[in-house]
């Protein structure tokens, strides 16, 4: 919760308490203690029917997310099945994008999805039927594209020790590329590390990049997972992954 339903929480108990305290002596007010609290409870069901709470626990994700909703799960449900994570998947666009459709970053990444344009290319080659269009500015294009760009990368990243793991693996291959994903966990087993787990194991290996790349990768499926999906599962979007590891 946030300052307006946090203030009016305090106010509300200080203001019961107060009347709990005089409660039995004698009284010139009007209501009593147990008519006061009917009184509030009932303001209470009516803010929560306006979304006076709901809107605490919305905090942190950008409006034009709320648009996309739908059309996410659209998407998420079409290339993941029923159980799919959907609270990632929109973890992953506000990290990437913001939820801005006409995105664009300084090194040319473009739209919800922050496709480069040689990996919308790619990818629209590789999914003809739905994604031959090719159109990363196209919000419904960008998402069916991100999801799957995530399935094809989890279809190819196994022997991991949890699927919280492979979900890491994943991300850290959308963010920064299959090939070193795949480098960073053969560099691993050469240190004792499990080259199965992503988080504390390959995790803090680089098998080449730039310093600022690893830290911006490796913040990645942090950022995703354990600071914005939360953001959307406790928003009532759906799934998210790793909760119960």
């Amino acid at each position: 919760m946030h300052w307006p339903q946090i203030t009016w929480i305090v106010i509300t108990v200080l203001g019961l308490g107060i009347l709990l305290v005089k409660h039995g002596q004698p009284r010139i007010e009007k209501y009593s203690f147990w008519t006061q609290l009917i009184h509030v409870l009932l303001i209470a069901w009516l803010l929560w029917c306006g979304g006076f709470f709901s809107q605490a626990k919305a905090a942190g994700i950008p409006l034009e997310a709320q648009q996309y909703q739908r059309e996410l799960t659209r998407n998420a449900r079409a290339i993941w099945g029923l159980d799919a994570p959907i609270a990632t998947f929109a973890a992953q666009i506000h990290q990437e994008s913001s939820w801005k459709k006409s995105a664009r970053s300084p090194v040319g990444a473009m739209g919800l999805a922050q496709f480069m344009p040689a990996t919308s290319d790619w990818i629209a080659s590789i999914y003809p039927d739905s994604l031959g269009t090719n159109q990363p500015y196209n919000p419904s294009w960008a998402m069916r594209a991100l999801v799957s760009y995530n399935l094809w990368h989890w279809e190819r990243i196994k022997g991991t020790d949890s699927d919280c793991d492979r979900w890491a693996f994943v991300l850290s291959a959308y963010n920064g590329g299959l090939g070193w994903v795949q480098r960073d966990r053969k560099l691993a087993t050469t240190k004792g590390l499990d080259q199965s787990r992503y988080w504390g194991h390959v995790e803090t290996v680089n098998a080449g990049r730039s310093a600022a790349n690893w830290r911006e990768n490796r913040g990645y499926p942090q950022r995703i997972i354990k600071r914005w999906q939360p953001l959307y599962v406790d928003a009532g979007w759906g799934l998210g992954v790793c909760n119960a590891d």
